[in-house]
């Protein structure tokens, strides 16, 4: 994995208050037969697979690609530090890391991401894109829980 090589990265944070347990919570968020069913930011964009071995040291990899087949990409990293049921860092293939945090509150449980940005796209369109993705969680989630 390379380093990153940006001495002035920009963090940008989302965040969802889910309404399930945090234990729930992780579990939605973290298997792979979960995953796929909510890590998209559009419609038009699925995971179509997932694998995830999420303990200190261990990588994931999700596959995220239009419904069309047209363009996609595998979104992937390794754990640089997990602390079960309350927080995860990893960083991703290009060097850049990001934080996923899970606090109980008195509806669920609030999931906030805070990441590195990237240089290739507006951070209007990453803080978006992102949130996006976790909306879907939240909707997923919730969804499980009825």
């Amino acid at each position: 994995m390379k380093k990153n090589e940006q001495p002035n990265t920009v963090v940008l944070k989302v965040s969802a208050e889910v309404e399930v347990p945090v234990e729930k919570a992780w579990e939605l968020f973290n298997a792979p037969e979960h995953i796929v069913n909510w890590n998209a930011a559009s419609p038009d964009w699925h995971s179509p697979r997932a694998s995830n071995d999420l303990r200190t040291g261990g990588s994931f990899s999700y596959r995220m690609e239009a419904r069309d087949g047209s363009v996609g990409f595998d979104f992937a990293g390794e754990y640089t530090e997990v602390e079960p049921m309350t927080s995860f860092t990893y960083r991703m293939e290009d060097g850049r890391t990001a934080r996923v945090e899970f606090e109980p509150t008195e509806l669920g449980t609030r999931v906030t991401t805070q990441f590195d940005a990237e240089s290739s796209n507006p951070l209007e369109m990453q803080q978006a894109g992102w949130q996006a993705i976790l909306n879907n969680f939240k909707t997923y989630a919730e969804n499980q829980n009825r």
